[in-house]
């Protein structure tokens, strides 16, 4: 039997959607580069002058997403994350780069990102030091807001390292407002909840009035086993965190590790269609300057980035359980509906799962017109309410879908559906 979770419209019955932080920013999910999962903390220039942590690195990823089409297809973001500064702060009390790695300062590097039409991220961290150790920002809030906006950077990455737990809110806060102060356009990008999950749970109205997106569970690794401990948490909590979301603030799954070296193709298009469900922030952390063909496909698929950027802008949300098949679906603009069917068996070939039993489907009365996006792009007709096409699903891989109703009377159906499966649980069918 499937376990079919409650959906949006009830949650958000019981629990409000609360107000966005009003920066005018985040009204899509974030679409960009951070260094973190593929670069880490490699300071090393001498050794590795390609890969290090430096101004050269964020110069090359910049001209790679202008000339390889990354920037059209959306990604607007090149994001550096921790070890990129000094260890000391300068004579006025400042964060200054790395003087060797970085002997243009983020300034310059700033000007260079935005000739290239792109915007430039940077890292700090709430508490008294990074979690590499750099300085952190507790107790120059005010300080680093303003020399981040002097520099012309356009998000900052706040994490949450060496900070006493029961102080975090106050940080992200009082950081949230030294950004507003600066009068610059600055995405505000947390960890907030992330830390105070082992404690209690987090209070996502002063999120959501705080941050533009924010992370709620452990970091993404490059492994299928790290994606799946990713959707499993969000799956379970999708109660609590869905209704936070929308234009203005998103929840943050983490990087898309697609084109590196810890996932097979079908994986990757399982986290890339998962994470368009989820609405959540596409941000890569991949080597743009060497991603195998497909991968690139893959990321710049403007299908699949066209479901992320929906206007409706509303988190999806697993809706069924059913044979080691998950469903997942996501609400979009002019009346339509976005399906990913994942086959979480890791043996065996591809399976079968009949589009009927997607939970959503019963909105399709008579029918409605279907076009699978993945795993490869294809014109489905109509299909009717009780249809028995089948998907086929390789093993860890995703289906997904646009449907689209093909009658008039579609938002009256759509209210039922949610009403129907607030208080029933249906059977999905598979072969």
């Amino acid at each position: 039997m499937c376990r079919v979770a409650f959906l949006l419209a009830v949650v958000t019955l019981i629990f409000p959607a609360t107000e966005e932080l009003d920066n005018g920013l985040a009204l899509r999910p974030t679409m960009g580069w951070l260094h973190w999962e593929r670069f880490m903390c490699n300071t090393d220039c001498d050794r590795d002058p390609d890969d290090c942590i430096s101004e050269r690195l964020y110069m090359r990823m910049a001209d790679v997403m202008v000339k390889e089409g990354w920037k059209e297809a959306g990604y607007e973001y090149v994001c550096i994350d921790d070890c990129w500064p000094s260890r000391q702060r300068d004579a006025r009390g400042r964060l200054q780069a790395d003087p060797k790695r970085f002997p243009g300062g983020i300034e310059k590097l700033a000007s260079y990102v935005h000739s290239k039409g792109l915007k430039l991220g940077i890292y700090a961290d709430v508490g008294k030091n990074t979690c590499a150790g750099y300085p952190g920002s507790l107790g120059y809030y005010e300080t680093d807001a303003q020399t981040f906006a002097d520099w012309g950077v356009d998000l900052l990455k706040f994490d949450g390292c060496f900070m006493e737990w029961t102080l975090l809110g106050e940080g992200y806060i009082n950081m949230s407002k030294a950004l507003n102060k600066t009068g610059r356009s600055i995405l505000y990008s947390c960890e907030w909840p992330l830390y105070e999950w082992p404690f209690h749970q987090p209070n996502y109205t002063a999120i959501r009035e705080t941050c533009n997106h924010w992370r709620n569970f452990a970091d993404v690794y490059d492994s299928w086993s790290s994606v799946k401990s990713i959707l499993a948490w969000t799956a379970s909590h999708q109660d609590i965190i869905v209704p936070s979301a929308g234009p203005g603030g998103w929840n943050d799954p983490d990087m898309l590790v697609i084109g590196n070296f810890g996932l097979s193709h079908d994986q990757q298009e399982s986290q890339m269609a998962l994470w368009t469900i989820m609405a959540a922030p596409l941000l890569m952390s991949n080597d743009l300057r060497d991603i195998c063909p497909r991968s690139k496909e893959l990321l710049q698929n403007r299908r699949i980035i066209d479901i992320s950027q929906d206007p409706l802008a509303e988190q999806g949300y697993r809706t069924a359980e059913v044979d080691s098949f998950e469903v997942w679906e996501r609400p979009l603009a002019q009346n339509r509906l976005a399906v990913a069917v994942l086959n979480k068996q890791e043996i065996g070939g591809p399976r079968g799962f009949v589009v009927g039993a997607v939970p959503g489907w019963k909105i399709c009365d008579p029918g409605c017109n279907v076009t699978q996006i993945l795993p490869r792009y294809k014109e489905m007709g109509v299909q009717a309410r009780h249809s028995q096409m089948v998907l086929s699903v390789n093993p860890s891989g995703t289906a997904l879908l646009t449907v689209t109703p093909v009658h008039a009377d579609f938002r009256r159906l759509r209210k039922l559906h949610w009403q129907d499966l607030s208080v029933r649980q249906k059977p999905a069918t598979v072969l």
